[in-house]
Parts: structure tokens; C-alpha cells; sequence
């Protein structure tokens, strides 16, 4: 927004860091119907500017849409301050003015709005869509660990099962048991190696993952500005 104070305080309270969370999943029929009944045109604003900034090709489409909702919403403010002012609330009156300032620049300045919403949404969304892979990752190397901790803890059990049967036997046998456990226990280390070089693989990789997000975010930024 650079320094428009209007646009600034506009959008700072349109755009939202979770917006899938937070915008309406109705459609956007229902909302402007029930809008029309409430006088709350807010839910359907704040849909027609996320569903329009994920969609510049329609543009024209979304900046109209955004113009006679904000244009509706002015009409019943109105109605509501006027309202107001009769019953002697003053305070009232003024806050509804406020949101009507608002409700004024959506209506003028809807094609600003929208540009704006577009780089604002897509960073967003490319960051949520990174975070859940990021989770996602985190969730299988944890699992790995569990099931590391697994197999290494049945090992031990195994050996500790062994070398308590291993009392019991003859010489030979004992013999013959001691070269079949180094054996286990050469193949168990081969196991716990395989997987620390997965392991190993797996950071690698995260770490080459992370830093392509960050040139991407780094290379958006410059984009922006430029």
C-alpha cells in the first residue's frame, strides 16, 4: 500500500494470515442472500475478495461483484446510522461512519483491492500449502524414529532371550551360538547404519526443501517490489 493511509486501513482489516479458516465455505449465493437479510454484508466481501484473488483472469468479474456488494453494504450502514442519530447514539453513529469509509474505498478502489488481496493470498497460501508439507515430513521422520526405537528395542530383547538360553548348552553348542549372535549382532549394525544414512538422506533433503522455499519467498518478495 505503500503510503495510502486509506487503502492501508482497508485492507488491514479484509485480509486475513488464515484465510480457509476464517472465510465462509457457503456458497457465495448464500451469503450474499442472507446478507441482503442481515445488512451484514461482510462474509460475502470477504469472499468475493479471496475468491477473486486467486482468480485474476476474472478480474473484471470479481471487481464488480466486490463494487455492488460494497455499494449494498454502504446502503444499510446508512440505514443503521441514520437509525442511530434519531435515537440519540451518537458514538454509534460515528463507528458506523467509520465502517462506512471503509465500505467506500471497497466500492472505489476494488481493483486495487483485489491486486493487492492477489500477492497477499498467493503468499499465504504457497506458505500454508509449505507448512503442511513441512508437517507432513515431520510427522514420517518422527514415525521413523518410533519404529527405529522399535527394532532396536526388540534387538535387545532378542539377544538378552539368547545369551539366557545359551546357559543351558554345551560347549559347542555355546561355541556355536557366540559366532551365530556376532553374526546378529553384525547385521544389526548394518540395519542401524542403513538407517542413520536415511536418516542422514531424509535432513539432507529437508534442509535442500527449506531452502528453495526460501529462495521462492525471497524471489516473490523482489517481484513485488519490483
Amino acid at each position: 500500500c505503500g503510503t495510502d493511509a486509506a487503502l492501508y486501513a482497508c485492507l488491514s482489516t479484509r485480509l486475513y494470515f488464515s484465510p480457509l479458516e476464517v472465510i465462509s465455505k457457503k456458497d457465495f449465493d448464500i451469503l450474499a442472500a442472507e446478507a441482503e437479510r442481515s445488512g451484514d454484508f461482510r462474509p460475502p466481501l470477504d469472499k468475493a475478495i479471496f475468491e477473486g484473488a486467486q482468480n485474476p483472469a476474472e478480474s473484471v468479474k470479481y471487481v464488480e461483484i466486490v463494487r455492488q456488494l460494497a455499494a449494498r453494504a454502504i446502503q444499510a450502514t446508512e440505514k443503521e446510522k441514520e437509525t442511530a442519530l434519531r435515537e440519540g447514539r451518537g458514538g454509534l453513529a460515528e463507528s458506523l461512519e467509520r465502517r462506512n469509509e471503509q465500505q467506500r474505498v471497497l466500492r472505489d478502489r476494488a481493483g486495487d483491492i483485489l491486486r493487492i488481496s492477489s500477492q497477499f493470498y498467493s503468499e499465504i497460501l504457497i506458505t500454508t500449502c509449505e507448512d503442511a508439507r513441512r508437517e507432513e515430513r515431520l510427522g514420517e521422520k518422527r514415525s521413523a524414529e518410533r519404529e527405529e526405537g522399535r527394532l532396536e528395542d526388540r534387538e535387545k530383547a532378542g539377544r538378552r532371550a539368547k545369551e539366557t538360553a545359551q546357559k543351558g548348552l554345551g560347549r559347542r553348542e555355546r561355541r556355536e551360538a557366540k559366532r551365530e549372535a556376532k553374526r546378529e549382532e553384525l547385521a544389526a549394525d548394518a540395519r542401524k547404519n542403513a538407517r542413520r544414512d536415511e536418516k542422514s538422506a531424509i535432513e539432507k533433503e529437508e534442509k535442500r526443501i527449506a531452502g528453495l522455499e526460501r529462495e521462492g519467498r525471497e524471489t516473490r518478495r523482489d517481484e513485488r517490489k519490483g
